[in-house]
């Protein structure tokens, strides 16, 4: 894994944290949740090609105990 999909990971992690903590203050939660859920979903995406390989690699390996 990369060290570039770390720092990504972490710097939406602390942006989403922040931006989370502004709009809960001023009593926009359901922006909050919003953020929260775009940010998860930006991380998810990013991940989406290693959690595939991933399981390409357990296809892999299962076929090879048949």
């Amino acid at each position: 894994m990369d060290i570039n999909l770390i720092l990504r990971i972490a710097v939406v992690g602390i942006l989403v944290s922040i931006l989370n903590q502004i709009l809960k203050q001023s009593g926009r939660d359901e922006l909050a949740f919003l953020t929260s859920l775009g940010g998860l979903v930006l991380v998810l995406f990013w991940m989406l090609p290693y959690i595939t390989d991933l399981f390409m690699t357990i296809q892999k390996l299962f076929t090879l105990f048949n």
